[in-house]
């Protein structure tokens, strides 16, 4: 049998928040719903941008969390939909009939690219109308993946109201491809934990074909996540699209170099392994082929000979088509030695050394100080949370999703964690009105938790 998204009973633990979700449900349109969806948020422990370059990441699902009950009918073809927060818009539409928007990425929308993905891959014959109610916990633009798990999470719904199974892998697949109908060239990570995440282990996540394997987090230690009160919504810039476009610039100007068709490579890790190189040598290569100073446009299409409109074609997005500049050598050396830092811990949590502890630790901190200096993707207040969180006693410490505010993930020992939470508040939310007020839902120690799951009424 194939390794399908559970459909089993509410936990009973959760029963209280899943009758709340009903209740509105129901005093909303009427009528109970028939099932829930559910798709959890993520933390990524080690291995930041990497995953749309072809390298492996490590994260793990928390217990937050995005829900959504359902109801469908086979006699309209109306998405009605609607959110437990005041703040988010109702929002309806034809299923038959709907744009997703690019220049206005509001939460609906990727409500809608999860449904898009499941109507393009099924095709079905009879649409079906659904009637939705989304409850979310998951803090919203803080680098735990809630906008990806709300498209898993349509997307999950929006197969099961129309009787289909599909495996987790394919799933995943399907839903790091819709998102992008946002605008967002993510790799497929957020995805991939999503659904395939399971209870008390992280994953190592590969690509190209998409591989899990459990990773068996040591004990005497938990992770602790820390919310800097930075909000980025990564579909409404470009800064997250120009460092993709910077790593498919890469892969291009490696290949060209070493005589391959540079055409061919989007992917760092493609150019990579067509030139058996390992990441240590990967390292060498960019020392001798780049130049530490950013790339003008124009240096760039004289290099692979090509006009700026070719180059549009082959190697920009939509959102990056008059950026002018691109720091190639920084991009490259974070790609490499990020990759390279995630397989070491790995290795480390497989053999489980004396020091394991202070090993992942330190891996963590160096992860965020390339983050921060070589890939750019922090901020001045997330960079502060980190020094913080070190100075309160964390053994490692990064920024974690995205970047450009949200959250850090820090490893405390577990005989610390309340006293490291008590340092964190005072030293960097009490100090802030606005980071104190929302204290209670931005610091949470977490463990490893389950994949996505239909539960019934």
């Amino acid at each position: 049998m194939e390794d399908v998204p559970p459909v089993s009973d509410i936990p009973q633990q959760k029963q209280k928040r899943y009758d709340d979700i009903k209740n509105t449900f129901l005093k909303k349109y009427g009528n109970p719903p028939e099932f829930f969806a559910r798709a959890s948020g993520r933390v990524n422990i080690i291995g930041e941008h990497i995953d749309y370059c072809g390298y492996s990441v490590l994260p793990m699902a928390i217990e937050q969390d995005i829900i959504i009950a359902v109801s469908h009918s086979s006699t309209t073809d109306k998405i009605m939909l609607s959110n437990m927060n005041p703040s988010y818009q109702d929002f309806q539409c034809s299923i038959k009939d709907f744009t997703i928007s690019k220049s206005d990425p509001q939460w609906f929308n990727y409500f809608l690219c999860g449904v898009k993905g499941i109507l393009e891959y099924a095709k079905p014959n009879a649409l079906r109308g659904m009637t939705c109610m989304v409850s979310g916990n998951v803090p919203a633009s803080s680098g735990l993946s809630s906008s990806s798990a709300l498209v898993c999470c349509a997307a999950l719904a929006t197969m099961y109201a129309h009787g289909y199974s599909i495996a987790k892998k394919e799933l995943s697949g399907i839903c790091a491809q819709c998102e992008r109908h946002i605008g967002t060239e993510g790799g497929g990570m957020d995805q991939a934990i999503s659904f395939m995440a399971q209870e008390g282990t992280a994953k190592h996540i590969e690509f190209s074909p998409l591989r899990t394997t459990n990773v068996r987090l040591p004990g005497g230690a938990v992770f602790v996540v820390t919310n800097s009160c930075v909000e980025m919504n990564k579909a409404a810039t470009s800064f997250f699209n120009i460092r993709v476009v910077e790593c498919r610039l890469v892969a291009q100007i490696i290949a060209k170099s070493k005589g391959l068709n540079w055409r061919d490579y989007k992917r760092i890790g493609d150019v990579q392994k067509a030139l058996g190189l390992s990441l240590e040598d990967a390292l060498v290569v960019v020392k001798e082929i780049f130049h530490k100073e950013p790339y003008t446009k124009e240096e760039v299409c004289t290099f692979l000979e090509v006009t700026p409109e070719q180059l549009a074609k082959t190697t920009l997005s939509t959102n990056t088509l008059t950026v002018q500049s691109f720091k190639l050598h920084d991009r490259a050396t974070h790609v490499f030695s990020e990759a390279n830092r995630v397989l070491q811990y790995k290795r480390i949590c497989d053999e489980n050394p004396g020091d394991v502890l202070q090993r992942l630790g330190t891996l963590m901190t160096e992860s965020h100080v390339s983050c921060r200096d070589m890939y750019e993707c922090s901020c001045t207040d997330l960079d502060k949370l980190v020094d913080i969180c070190l100075e309160s006693g964390a053994l490692g410490s990064r920024l974690t999703g995205a970047g450009w505010g949200g959250c850090a993930v820090s490893m405390v020992p577990m005989d610390q964690v309340e006293q490291f939470i008590s340092k964190v508040k005072e030293n960097y939310y009490a100090v802030e009105p606005s980071r104190a007020a929302k204290v209670s839902s931005a610091v949470f120690a977490t463990q490893p938790g389950g994949g996505a799951a239909i539960y019934k009424m």
